[in-house]
């Protein structure tokens, strides 16, 4: 389960922080991504102000990653950048070719760089068990021998698992599998569509050699959401059960298949809303929800490790 996002200061290490990863534990999770931004001001800025609010302070990072091992949970550290005026990452991008007096790719890795082998050194000096090195870049996937430069200079810092987490549709876009670990993919797929992309995602798991699962997926508990998964502002009531009916698909889709070795479910709040406020909820968090009983039953059954913990 991804926990924290988006990681804004002032909401970890705090009681509510606390209480919120003990009742996600409660649910059999095994796993959580620690995720937070930083934001740079649009999709063209170069500069990633990792440093500055709103962004979580490092203290806070650590904290959620001491509370979280001490509650028996392995830890992936996942800093993500967003886009302060609401762009979505994917669309961060430059020319493809340098342009005097315009931004570049090479401003922009340089920063990010900043921000991920910090986390890289953070992660390492608290033993997580794995990084995330990105998240949904869509237009920066292309960049193929950045992110193997990156690659290479997190591993310098951090001695456990890798991960890049693709977005939906692009597990099979990518030509740099083979400088991580662990190949991860968003799964916002529609509720009906789960086996036809299971077998796209297969065939380009195969090529890579490497273990695969879902470092997010999830479905808001609202109407119509099961068809739409990925849009968190689609309009509908709030609906328990059409939440529950998606991950019921979900979890029945992948474990059919045994190379899907699991889900960093989407998502968990710092801080959660009542129990008995749980109906009126029409995010992605379960809990309170039918889908997180779901949940608590399915990861019981499922009780163990995930096979990654000997990647490296």
């Amino acid at each position: 389960m991804t926990w924290g996002w988006t990681g804004v200061r002032g909401t970890w290490a705090t009681p509510a922080a606390s209480h919120s990863l003990r009742a996600m534990a409660d649910h059999g999770v095994n796993w959580t991504a620690i995720a937070y931004s930083a934001l740079q001001d649009t999709a063209q800025s170069t500069e990633v102000p990792f440093r500055e609010a709103p962004t979580v302070t490092d203290e806070e990072v650590v904290w959620a990653i001491r509370d979280a091992k001490a509650l028996g949970l392995k830890v992936c550290l996942k800093p993500v950048v967003n886009v302060a005026d609401g762009t979505w990452r994917a669309y961060i991008g430059f020319f493809d070719q340098d342009v005097p007096g315009e931004p570049t790719w090479g401003e922009w890795f340089a920063s990010y760089r900043e921000f991920i082998v910090h986390a890289a050194r953070i992660a390492e000096a608290e033993c997580c068990e794995m990084l995330c090195v990105g998240c949904e870049m869509v237009r920066a996937d292309a960049r193929e021998a950045e992110w193997r430069a990156l690659i290479a200079d997190v591993s310098a810092e951090f001695s456990g698992i890798v991960t890049y987490n693709c977005d939906k549709y692009q597990e099979d876009r990518l030509s740099w599998w083979d400088a991580v670990d662990v190949v991860t993919a968003s799964g916002y797929y529609p509720i009906d569509r789960w086996d036809a992309e299971l077998d796209r995602i297969e065939r380009a798991v195969a090529e890579t050699g490497k273990p695969f699962f879902f470092m997010a997926a999830g479905c808001p508990s609202r109407e119509g959401s099961p068809d739409r998964p990925n849009d968190w502002s689609l309009p509908g009531a709030p609906s328990g059960a059409a939440q529950l009916r998606y991950y019921e698909a979900m979890f029945a889709a992948c474990d059919a298949r045994p190379w899907v070795h699991g889900f960093m479910l989407w998502d968990w709040p710092p801080r959660l809303y009542a129990a008995d406020e749980a109906a009126a909820n029409d995010d992605y968090c379960p809990y309170g929800e039918p889908a997180g009983e779901f949940l608590r039953d399915a990861y019981h059954l499922r009780a163990g490790g995930t096979g990654m913990e000997q990647q490296r």
